[in-house]
């Protein structure tokens, strides 16, 4: 089926389905005579058909006259189309490898694509999803569970991610405005699990077998229906239609089928304003009314990464917050990031490691560099010690190296997140620690000892949220402080511990910014004016990043997320907890700046997490930002 298509509302196809009214099903109808010895077919932009049989795949125009074919015997076929083009799918019947297709409808071709692997499992269910960022993926599920996500991009064929999914699954099909995948478990229902990616995932009940649901005996074929999904059962002599709301599946009365099939051998398929429903004795269509709204995801700016850094040594939630490190060799330039199992890693801009400090469970670091600390300037990187609940102080060489200078207790109980604050005049540098009960301590960092070289921290004020913070960030040239409060937006106050002042809202969470609000960095031109600059924040809720003045009102600029860049292997980001950025030229893609964001799933394939860079001109494009 095409979901792009199907879910379209109001069209010249679907205008049955926007029709108001309880969904019924219409008396059985004629079906074209040359589509009965498909096992399984799809209608194609203008009138045309794309048939499996026991010839193999089939093209017919709308008058059902065979314009090619290729022979093939073959299972699981599924498509997509954009405009005339139309990508197919399906299972090559003895080796199971998946073979894509380019349908040419206005030229009646069909021309072979490269092929995917060989599984390394029995499949028994495959369909196609074509995300936000218009890439198109495949669906292999085994009879065991086993599963993967596959991606495609002209020739390139990659691993997206394993997955576990129900055993005994037949079928499956993908919403692609819902970015749904919907999996048929023969002997118990339907289950819908998240399409995209990036992300942990989650799983709903949309139907299950009596005594827990209305299906008799399980699930058989799916088709998906704008904003919800039509569903026969495993018996193949009921057909079930489901519609989402929200977070809800709603369950339309039941409607009696004779099809005459044997278990799991029924098939669905989706021919405008009809149901396509095929049994031993060939296809019948049914016309439908329905109410359903077909569901999208909000439009938002999709960018690639540029690079990756080398993955995380420890498995999990690791990897949290970065910090950048600039050279007077900009192609020198540093990445720091925290590892919340193992302590302190430092990449270049390839994304190698360069160093790594097993000093405990870091979780969030900042670096100002040129301080004037001890009659001298020194680069300091400072990072939040979980085990003792400390703060610790590193330098950061000419090179690029950094090393330990020291670790102080705070007294909190529950150390969390913190930023660095380097006032405009007068020198030095300030810290702000937060602690999970919402706690904000400011030190001011100093250096003394008969050499100058030992580093202390004195306490200035302490002030405190009302929930759970995390993220922060000074903005320097303004002595302000922006800081988030997890689960209830952005709030700015003064930096200057002399001259405080109340906690104000700058974003609330919302429609722009959704749970929890995490990481923050300023972007501001290289000898930009100091009331202009760009606040970046994760919205990690929804796995995107909000953009918006550093100044007051602080105007919303845009949305983005972080796709796939998959001719360098990289996969997208999705929840995360850190970031940092700069305006200064890195060269290459990076002349206007660079963005590292900590990414919470590493995709393409699975792997430990690590850290994404982004070239912020790339941001400035998309956004359309000064």
């Amino acid at each position: 089926m095409n979901n792009i298509k199907e879910t379209v509302l109001c069209g010249a196809l679907l205008a049955a389905f926007c029709l108001t009214g309880t969904a019924q099903a219409a008396p059985v109808q004629a079906v074209p005579s040359f589509t009965q010895e498909a096992e399984e077919l799809a209608r194609l932009p203008g009138g045309g058909w794309l048939t499996l049989d026991k010839h193999g795949l089939r093209l017919f125009n709308a008058s059902g006259q065979e314009q090619d074919r290729i022979a093939v015997r073959a299972k699981q076929l599924d498509t997509r189309s954009d405009g005339n083009k139309v990508l197919a799918v399906f299972l090559e019947a003895e080796t199971q490898r998946p073979l894509p297709v380019s349908v040419d409808v206005s030229a009646g071709k069909l021309n072979r694509l490269a092929p995917f692997p060989v599984p390394t499992f029995s499949v028994e269910a495959s369909c196609l999803y074509r995300d936000a960022q218009q890439l198109d993926h495949l669906f292999l599920i085994g009879k065991d569970g086993q599963a993967e996500q596959w991606v495609m991009q002209g020739e390139q064929r990659s691993l997206v991610r394993k997955l576990a999914l129900p055993p005994h699954a037949k079928h499956c099909r993908a919403d692609d405005g819902a970015q749904r995948l919907l999996v048929s478990e023969a002997n118990m229902g339907v289950w819908s699990y998240e399409a995209d990616s990036e992300g942990m995932g989650k799983r709903e009940v949309v139907a299950l077998r009596k005594p827990y649901g209305q299906l008799d005996v399980g699930a058989g074929a799916l088709a998906v229906l704008p904003g919800g999904v039509a569903v026969l059962d495993g018996k193949a002599d009921k057909l079930h239609l489901y519609s989402h709301q929200g977070s809800k599946w709603t369950a339309q009365p039941a409607q009696a089928v004779t099809l005459n099939v044997r278990k799991g051998d029924s098939q669905l398929a989706l021919d405008g304003n009809s149901l396509m429903l095929r049994g031993k004795d060939g296809w019948q269509a049914r016309s439908l009314k329905w109410a359903g709204q077909a569901e999208t995801s909000p439009a938002v700016a999709i960018i690639a990464p540029q690079a990756q850094t080398e993955p995380m040594a420890r498995q999990g939630d690791a990897a949290d917050d970065p910090a950048i490190w600039l050279s007077s060799n900009p192609a020198n330039a540093r990445i720091l990031g925290t590892n919340k199992k193992q302590g302190l890693l430092v990449y270049d801009l390839q994304g190698k490691q360069t160093q790594l400090l097993e000093v405990g469970r870091l979780n969030n670091v900042d670096v100002r560099q040129n301080i004037s600390l001890g009659g001298g300037k020194v680069d300091l990187a400072v990072a939040t010690q979980r085990d003792d609940n400390s703060m610790m102080l590193f330098t950061i060489n000419a090179d690029g190296v950094v090393a330990e200078a020291g670790r102080f207790p705070t007294g909190l109980k529950s150390i969390y997140g913190m930023c660095l604050y380097q006032p405009a005049s007068g020198g030095g540098v300030e810290a702000f620690i937060n602690d999970k009960d919402g706690t904000f301590q400011q030190y001011r960092i100093e250096m003394s000892g008969m050499n100058g070289n030992k580093f202390s921290a004195t306490l200035l004020r302490s002030f405190k949220v009302a929930t759970q913070p995390e993220g922060c960030v000074a903005d320097d040239a303004n002595a302000r402080l922006f800081l988030g409060e997890e689960t209830r937006g952005i709030w700015t106050t003064s930096a200057d511990a002399a001259k405080p002042d109340a906690l104000a809202m700058v974003l609330p969470v919302g429609a722009q910014l959704t749970a929890d609000v995490e990481g923050m960095a300023i972007y501001r031109q290289p000898g930009g004016k100091a009331d202009s600059g760009y606040l970046i924040v994760s919205s990690q809720g929804d796995n995107s990043y909000v953009v918006l003045d550093a100044k007051a009102p602080y105007k919303v600029r845009g949305r983005f997320k972080v796709g796939f860049n998959l001719p360098a292997g990289i996969d997208g980001t999705s929840e995360t907890d850190g970031l940092d950025v700069t305006s200064a030229s890195l060269g290459g893609a990076y002349a206007q700046g660079m963005l590292v964001i900590q990414d919470g799933y590493k995709r393409l394939p699975d792997g430990p997490q690590n850290f994404k860079y982004v070239a912020w001109g790339d941001v400035a494009k998309a956004l359309k930002l000064d």
